[in-house]
């Protein structure tokens, strides 16, 4: 008897990510989403510049790699043309905050119908652990050796507190790859998320506290650790918009 398997919206590919990080824990839930919603012939991806740029490899369903930044301008395009498909973009904090923080701005502003995962380690996982624009004040990086500093560098954009004032957003999550529990509230989030975007409500994304334990100087468990006692302070996690919700602060 099978008990366990790989799921059909994940090819046989092995990944290239690092020991320890959350990556591969998040594909697998993006993953397991589009089978169970029924959607993995009908959805595409599209796939950012950073860590996850060999998703396109990875999702079983149709990808677009996009230029770095622009996975939001690519998924507007794909969107338009294609209104029936589910298109979602997988980003990093340097892919999306940083260079695409324009246009991730703009698509959440139009209301484009489209659903963003966006995957945030406070670094520049891929080229080195440099500082990104989430990186906590007093962290270490490549390129903050003494620790980021507010008077010289700023402080840490909080991108789901920034979107959740963007009329166009219609479901906006932050949650974390810590523990079963919040595991289970990650797929919950992207399930809903792209269930709203099925229902055309409009622009949804998902933040998801993740590790990096390579570029963090961290065991995989003290990374894990390491998100919940300093990340998370810093972004709290909680549903930041839902149109769908009773809630009035929504």
């Amino acid at each position: 008897m099978i008990k366990y398997q790989r799921s059909e919206g994940l090819t046989g590919k092995n990944t290239h990510y690092c020991p320890g990080c959350t990556h591969g824990i998040l594909h697998k839930i993006v993953a397991e989403v589009m089978v169970e919603l029924g959607i993995l012939e009908k959805t595409i991806g599209i796939a950012s510049v950073g860590c996850s740029v060999y998703s396109y490899e990875y999702f079983n369903c149709d990808m677009q790699q996009a230029p770095h930044g622009r996975a939001c301008a690519t998924a507007t395009g794909v969107k338009r043309v294609l209104p029936d498909n589910v298109v979602f973009t997988y980003q990093g904090d340097g892919d999306l905050a940083s260079i695409g923080i324009a246009e991730t701005i703009h698509a959440a502003n139009r209301g484009e119908n489209i659903t963003v995962i966006f995957a945030n380690n406070a670094n520049y996982g891929m080229t080195g652990g440099q500082m990104a624009p989430t990186t906590l004040i007093g962290q270490k990086t490549t390129t903050s050796q003494g620790g980021r500093n507010a008077s010289t560098q700023g402080y840490p954009i909080k991108v789901s507190e920034m979107f959740q004032h963007i009329d166009g957003v219609a479901y906006l999550e932050r949650v974390a790859l810590t523990n079963a529990q919040n595991v289970n509230k990650v797929k919950k989030a992207i399930k809903k998320a792209f269930q709203y975007q099925l229902d055309g409500k409009g622009f949804t994304m998902v933040e998801v506290l993740s590790t990096c334990p390579v570029n963090w100087g961290m065991s995989p468990i003290d990374a894990m650790h390491w998100v919940e006692e300093a990340m998370v302070p810093v972004f709290p996690l909680g549903v930041y918009k839902d149109v769908g919700s009773d809630d009035k602060n929504n």
